[in-house]
């Protein structure tokens, strides 16, 4: 079967600001040397799907260099991962939602002429193996397949739920944030949330994007136009994301799927990956995890000298990394960042180059590239203060932006 995949990256991601206040949400840094784009590429690469063209628009350039650095797949076999920018090809105007993007790109697909287009989001945390999707998709004869995943009913009004017929397949209704949902016909207590995933019959999904650009009252978003459209025609099928077994999984990450568009959840899927046993294990080779290396060298610890000693405890350490008689615990350490004598980095995740000075102290915190903390600062101890500087979240994460000006 001819595939394409198209991915859609052109998020603003205004919930994670000040992380996307000079990239795209697909750009922000995750896992200490990973993009958010690189979990969805690495699902598709790793399920053989090697056309794939990203769509961007927002803040695109950190994000565009990413993947044409990073992404680099054999041409003379076809194989491609091309970002598209927003082109004003159908006049002068940029994406007006999701459906409007996939429109005013339909050329792509005209020219790959596929019998089957593949729609993923650019900025969830999870493995997938797209083609047990893909194959219950052709076997269905469904126009379009959406992935769901469980979720418990009572927090149905967070999410777009997808409701089936009794044989729990066939979607008969695609709704967002109901109060009234009914629970699954197999799990009373559940529902179907939409994960962002489809997989269209081609030349349905262009019928439906032609019908939804001639509508003015159209949001032209997937979800709330396209699908539910597909929906009333009869040919719509969920995917029950339970279903996906990814090699190398266990049963504690299996099925593991995050949402970060906002920070504290951000945060809490960094805080998934540090322990042990993590919710979300970046060591299964099977599947694994693509992304760019910067040439550095090691990770570094050094000092042991009474109470100065260079240490890590159920942290992630990259490349590059010197810990220099200081302490990380439950940490995620990016490339290049350096923690000074009697420094403390607590219950926190620093992006790259981040410098912490001597006995200075950071805890539950999100540091972007670039920041320097000075000898001695306290970070995460007065809230209130740091409120009057920095980003605090409602669960009381502080986050600073990239290249910010931190003062003791």
């Amino acid at each position: 079967m001819r595939v394409l995949a198209i991915v859609l990256a052109g998020g603003e991601g205004k919930r994670l600001m000040p992380l996307t206040a000079d990239r795209a949400k697909p750009a922000v840094p995750f896992g200490g040397i990973y993009r958010l784009i690189d979990f969805v590429l690495s699902n598709l690469a790793n399920g053989h799907y090697l056309k794939i063209v990203v769509l961007t628009q927002y803040k695109n350039h950190s994000l565009d260099r990413h993947i044409s650095r990073t992404w680099r797949l054999s041409a003379m076999l076809g194989n491609y991962v091309t970002p598209v920018p927003a082109q004003q090809r159908l006049g002068p105007h940029w994406f007006s939602g999701s459906a409007d993007a996939l429109f005013q790109n339909l050329n792509l697909v005209y020219d790959e002429m596929p019998e089957h287009v593949i729609v993923f989001g650019a900025d969830h945390i999870y493995r997938m193996d797209p083609r047990q999707m893909v194959e219950q998709h052709i076997d269905s004869g469904a126009d379009v397949t959406v992935a769901a995943i469980r979720q418990p009913l009572s927090l149905a009004d967070q999410f777009g739920v997808i409701e089936t017929d009794p044989a729990g397949r066939r979607i008969t209704a695609f709704r967002e944030k109901p109060t009234d949902a009914v629970g699954l016909p197999d799990a009373p207590d559940q529902v179907y949330a939409s994960m962002g995933n489809y997989v269209f019959r081609t030349q349905a999904m262009i019928d439906a994007l032609r019908e939804d650009a001639l509508d003015p009252t159209s949001k032209h978003d997937l979800g709330g136009n396209i699908i539910p459209m597909m929906v009333k025609s009869g040919s719509a099928e969920v995917y029950d994301f339970a279903d996906n077994v990814v090699p190398g999984s266990t049963e504690r990450d299996r099925g593991y799927w995050r949402d970060v568009g906002t920070l504290d959840a951000y945060y809490e899927a960094h805080m998934d990956l540090i322990s042990a046993h993590p919710f979300f294990n970046l060591y299964n080779d099977r599947w694994p995890i693509y992304t760019g290396h910067d040439p550095l060298p090691p990770a570094k610890f050094v000092h042991n000298d009474g109470d100065r000693v260079g240490r890590a405890i159920d942290s992630l350490v990259s490349s590059g990394v010197i810990v220099s008689g200081g302490l990380a615990e439950r940490s995620v350490l990016s490339p290049g960042v350096v923690l000074h004598s009697h420094s403390v980095v607590e219950d926190s995740v620093l992006m790259g180059n981040v410098k912490v000075g001597r006995g200075a102290i950071v805890r539950k915190a999100i540091i972007d590239k670039n920041v320097v903390i000075p000898d001695g600062a306290r970070i995460g101890f007065d809230l209130e203060h740091d409120r009057s500087r920095f980003a605090v979240t409602s669960s009381g994460v502080v986050v600073i932006g990239k290249n910010e000006i931190v003062d003791r």
